[in-house]
């Protein structure tokens, strides 16, 4: 395993909205990325802990890494088409 940061193909930062809106531009981002892409989401909406692993579950893709700093959390998605 290593210890390097993992690197993203996109960065998608959605600070300071609230539910629905990191949820819905995560689709519109998603849908512009290939199969294999890493997109990193950075949040603050404490529901994107809930959320985004159901969206990744529901749509196929693979939820690689989470981490909760002290002001927002951080998500790197595997895109599966």
């Amino acid at each position: 395993m290593s210890d390097e940061p993992l690197k993203a193909d996109g960065i998608l930062d959605t600070t300071g909205l609230y539910c629905p809106e990191p949820i819905m531009m995560m689709h519109t981002r998603v849908a512009d990325m290939a199969s294999g892409d890493i997109l990193h989401v950075v949040a603050t909406d404490p529901a994107t802990q809930r959320d985004i692993p159901q969206f990744c579950h529901y749509l196929g893709h693979e939820l690689i890494q989470q981490d909760t700093l002290s002001d927002s959390f951080n998500y790197f998605i595997r895109i599966n088409r």
